[in-house]
């Protein structure tokens, strides 16, 4: 399959990670939250031990993902 990139756009910069941290016994509730919201990102834990997260998204989903995840009942750091 030959996926064409918009003219003047490169799919590379549409990409964006967000490095957060938090209590890594809610760090499977944020998974599942995300996970709910499907196509808005993807969570990886990358150091369960000190609650590191990623979050594997695009520019134009992170401002409404950012502003679900504040909402979230959970004490998260964007770092």
């Amino acid at each position: 399959m030959n996926f064409s990139e918009p003219q003047g756009v490169q799919l590379s910069d549409l990409d964006l990670i967000i490095k957060a941290r938090i209590d890594r016994s809610q760090i499977q509730l944020l998974c599942k939250l995300v996970e709910g919201l499907g196509h808005l990102g993807v969570v990886t834990t990358t150091n369960k031990a000190l609650g590191e997260v990623m979050i594997q998204t695009t520019r134009h989903c992170w401002p409404e993902l950012e502003g679900v995840v504040k909402e979230m009942p959970l004490e998260i750091e964007f770092v």
